[in-house]
């Protein structure tokens, strides 16, 4: 489960950011998690309710996630298409010569100051 140490890194990273720019007070932090990030958002939700406990800047804070398709690219014929729904194999030319563009990944999109 590395959806607890991605909390912490989220609210070490924000806290060091809120101290940086004087914030007093944060809204809501938005992620980015990737479909095949590997990452499960009801986990975040859920360690999210617990660890935010712990900090006074973000005890009140909201977590918003949003989810970023995973989409693979073919080096044969060029398209992209949905990874999860047709993993590593191409479904318009059948090759297995593809990669992930993008779904892989988690960012701190955006944090509301209040």
């Amino acid at each position: 489960m590395h959806e607890l140490g991605t909390i912490i890194y989220v609210i070490d990273t924000v806290e060091k950011l809120a101290v940086e720019h004087e914030l007093k007070e944060v809204g809501s932090i938005t992620l980015e998690v990737g479909e095949v990030s590997g990452i499960v958002p009801a986990y975040l939700e859920d360690f999210w309710l617990y660890a935010r406990k712990r900090s006074q800047l973000l005890k009140d804070t909201d977590l918003k996630i949003e989810t970023l398709k995973a989409v693979t690219f073919c080096e044969n014929c060029e398209n992209t298409y949905s990874t999860v729904d047709y993993g590593k194999t191409c479904p318009y030319c059948k090759s297995g010569s593809t990669y992930l563009l993008t779904g892989n990944e988690y960012i701190i999109k955006e944090i509301e100051a209040v």
